[in-house]
């Protein structure tokens, strides 16, 4: 007795999206196995009498041709064991056909991305590819994009849509860039073809502006630094150090900041990982940046600025403990640049803009200002870096003021 293979529409299982999943029934000698296909679909896509998804279902093509090939593969299967005269069962049918890969889709791939930035603690740049996520299923109204289907023209209407959203090129670039690095993966993991990118063709390069200054000059800097805030209010003293240790201290980021212990003061130097980009940093200390540490250094608390406290936090409520007070830090701030004629908006960034300027107009070059950052985009290793032995750097913060 040969077995037969159909597929359906899996109605006694419903997902978490309220689609059923398509699977394949094998039959033989009143024996019964389910295969999933690694793809659902909306009832009201399916046609159930006809065992197929109706013509206006999303993805109808490529779901044809995810059933088409398994189909195939068994009806491969069945044959050849009819052939040897062979007695199999279902589960042995099952088990000859190769492994079914699930078809992972776009969506899929952003969740995947979304859960381990978030499990590395990389919360801000998680909610940023969530947004993209977001983005992305407002423009396709369903959740079911396989990579395959992205080509030029896709990318060029989703263009069109979000600048029907009114949205900024910058901004736009940020999300393709965004859907490039998933699409990566995707392409790492095999999900899709290496022939199928589309990248190669939509340059994402397009999608740039020159972004407005955020630096100040060295005077600047100083007016900011040495504003006087003898009497002011604890927020506006932490304003100006703040800016002050981080200008400083290699440009560190208001969040890097805010981690910082005693265990990141190791000598002469201060040694931290940046959250962002996961690299290593140290930097020679100031005398002016250890002095504002030692202001702040308490024996009741771990971190040494008043950012953080030692009760247990999750990385979320510690995210927007540091933005909230980094909201206020900044509104300080851009009081002290009004009051001082500074035409650029004062921020906690600005410092770090500024001190990558005035090392670079101090004759350092990229690759070491880029290290100093933490920057992940730059090109050159450690190795490479390393060669410097930090004497470059080193003597070029010895004149950021």
């Amino acid at each position: 007795m040969k077995a037969t293979v159909n597929v359906l529409c899996y109605r006694s299982k419903t997902l978490s999206n309220g689609e059923h999943p398509i699977m394949l029934r094998v039959c033989k000698g009143g024996k019964k196995k389910y295969i999933g296909l690694g793809i659902s679909v909306n009832p009201k896509y399916w046609d159930f009498e006809k065992n197929k998804p109706k013509r206006n279902c999303p993805n109808r093509e490529q779901i044809i041709k995810v059933i088409n090939e398994q189909e195939q593969k068994y009806s491969e299967q069945i044959l050849e064991f009819s052939t040897e005269q062979r007695e199999y069962s279902p589960t042995t049918l099952v088990e000859a056909v190769a492994p079914i890969r699930k078809s992972k889709t776009v969506n899929d791939m952003f969740e995947e991305y979304i859960t381990q930035l978030k499990d590395e603690g990389r919360l801000g740049y998680a909610l940023s590819v969530q947004q993209v996520r977001n983005s992305l299923l407002k423009f396709k109204g369903h959740s079911d994009v396989f990579f395959s289907e992205i080509d030029v023209n896709w990318l060029k209407t989703y263009e069109s849509w979000l600048r029907c959203c009114k949205l900024e090129d910058n901004t736009i670039g940020i999300r393709f860039r965004t859907l490039r690095a998933v699409y990566n993966l995707a392409l790492t993991e095999g999900v899709v073809k290496a022939d199928c990118y589309p990248f190669k063709k939509y340059k994402v390069s397009k999608l740039h502006k020159e972004t407005a200054k955020r630096a100040i000059t060295k005077e600047q800097v100083k007016q900011v630094i040495e504003y006087d805030v003898s009497g002011a209010r604890f927020y506006k003293r932490l304003a100006v150090d703040m800016f002050t240790f981080s200008y400083l201290m290699g440009g560190i980021n208001f969040t890097d900041m805010a981690l910082l212990t005693d265990k990141n003061f190791e000598g002469e130097r201060l040694v931290y990982v940046r959250q962002k980009t996961k690299k290593l940093i140290m930097l020679p200390l100031q005398e002016k940046a250890m002095e504002i540490a030692g202001r702040y250094r308490s024996p009741q608390c771990k971190y040494i600025f008043p950012i953080l406290d030692n009760r247990e936090r999750t990385p979320r409520q510690i995210r927007n403990r540091i933005y909230d007070v980094l909201a206020n830090v900044n509104g300080h701030l851009e009081d002290i640049g009004k009051e001082l004629g500074i035409e650029l908006k004062i921020s906690s960034y600005v410092a770090r803009h500024s001190y990558a300027t005035v090392l670079k107009r101090s004759g350092v070059s990229t690759s070491v200002i880029s290290e100093s950052l933490g920057h992940s985009s730059e090109r050159v290793t450690q190795i490479y870096l390393d060669s410097f032995e930090n004497k470059q750097l080193d003597d070029a913060m010895k004149h950021l003021l």
